[in-house]
């Protein structure tokens, strides 16, 4: 049975725009190799972060959205510890609701980039 869910994570912020391209690539393979089907993929760029993470006060954020076994998550997060440009990421499952709410704002999305 496949579930809904995100992963929301910041990369560390001395990545060039193609090096931060790169990372959100090799996750989001990393999730279609596992037969997970991505639904959406979000980078917000570059943020000021809450509180300084490893004496970084900024971060590229990025979110994927995707559908998966529940068994992967424990892969996709191996991956995310493993790797020294992640300052911290979150996975979570979708519940009904979450899930309506993320398909709204992915449908905001598409409309305001082919307004652009």
């Amino acid at each position: 049975m496949l579930n809904h869910y995100e992963a929301a994570f910041i990369l560390t912020p001395v990545l060039s725009e193609p090096q931060m391209k790169e990372a959100v690539d090799k996750f989001e393979n990393l999730l279609k190799e596992n037969g997970a089907t991505i639904l959406n993929r979000e980078e917000w760029g570059l943020k000021k972060l809450a509180y300084p993470i490893q004496g970084k006060t900024t971060g590229f954020y990025a979110l994927l959205q995707f559908d998966v076994e529940p068994a992967v998550i424990a892969t996709l997060e191996t991956a995310f510890r493993r790797d020294e440009k992640v300052l911290r990421f979150l996975s979570f499952r979708l519940d009904k609701y979450a899930f309506e709410y993320a398909e709204k704002r992915r449908n905001v999305n598409l409309k305001k980039q082919e307004e652009a």
